[in-house]
């Protein structure tokens, strides 16, 4: 299957490269405008792909920068919900202490 697949994708690009070859010996240009225009198209699409890269990198660091943020905000609710519900065991924890202190304290007299 691997060797099915390559054959295709070898077949394909040769094909495309004796395409291109064959359209570039037959066009009407002169081969110095044709290679021109070929330059001209490369830098225009390098220009284009770099301008595309910047700006998915620019919405990345951008979309990480608000995940973080959200995750700090709920970190820090976390954190508080959590320091409230540690106090009223505390709480509840030393209620129950006393209450023992005190049944200890009517069982020794």
């Amino acid at each position: 299957m691997q060797n099915d697949s390559g054959n295709v994708l070898l077949a394909l690009l040769t094909g495309a490269a004796i395409g291109a070859g064959i359209g570039i010996l037959y066009a009407p240009d002169k081969g110095i405008e044709t290679r021109h225009k070929i330059k001209r198209k490369v830098e225009d699409t390098s220009h284009d792909l770099a301008e595309r890269v910047s700006h998915a990198k620019d919405e990345l660091t951008k979309t990480a920068n608000e995940k973080k943020d959200a995750f700090d905000r709920k970190l820090d609710e976390a954190i508080s919900t959590m320091s409230y519900k540690a106090d009223d065991i505390i709480d509840k924890l030393e209620r129950k202490l006393e209450d023992l202190k005190a049944k200890n304290a009517q069982l020794q007299k």
